[in-house]
């Protein structure tokens, strides 16, 4: 089994928290478990090691963490260090400063992209190819390219055309 935070080496500790009737496994190598500080694995909250906050320092200072609190629904830094979650939208704008780090951490970058439907994708590429090749045929009729153009004006044309139906053969 492969550590789950570098994902290269074979984990050689393995952490079980249950809270209720939730849980939660955490597989580590040697070297992510003492980067982590787990030496004493009832010293920490599992939610803290997930999210990267062995030492549950990263965001703010402690004088910070009394008064720094989301105006909406009220979360505070210890809120958030004791569940590993943010109580609303808004608390990633107040804690921000802090949240950049670790975002990029555990996920790909800072900001959140969703995923689109496969079909809503390729129309999306499709019309981006076709605005495209307009401009491009555009310029090349402006330069006087003719045979560039020719070219642009068939990729369109491609683009454009109804899928043939399909040819169904006597038997």
């Amino acid at each position: 089994m492969l550590c789950c935070i570098c994902k290269q080496k074979e984990a050689k500790v393995h952490l079980t928290q249950i809270a209720g009737d939730k849980v939660q496994k955490v597989d580590l190598c040697e070297d992510c478990a003492k980067a982590k500080g787990v030496h004493d694995p009832t010293g920490f909250l599992l939610s803290d090691l997930l999210l990267g906050l062995g030492s549950a320092q990263e965001l703010t200072s402690p004088a910070e963490d009394a008064e720094l609190a989301c105006p909406r629904c009220g979360f505070t830094q210890a809120d958030f260090k004791k569940t590993g979650r943010l109580g609303c939208a808004d608390c990633y704008t107040t804690f921000a400063e802090g949240l950049g780090g670790l975002l990029q951490s555990m996920h790909k970058g800072v900001r959140h992209v969703g995923k689109t439907p496969a079909a809503l994708r390729r129309t999306r590429e499709a019309s981006g190819r076709f605005a495209t090749l307009q401009r491009e045929l555009a310029k090349a009729i402006s330069e006087e390219q003719f045979e560039q153009a020719a070219r642009l004006r068939d990729e369109l044309k491609l683009l454009t055309a109804p899928a043939a139906p399909p040819i169904i053969t006597p038997a």
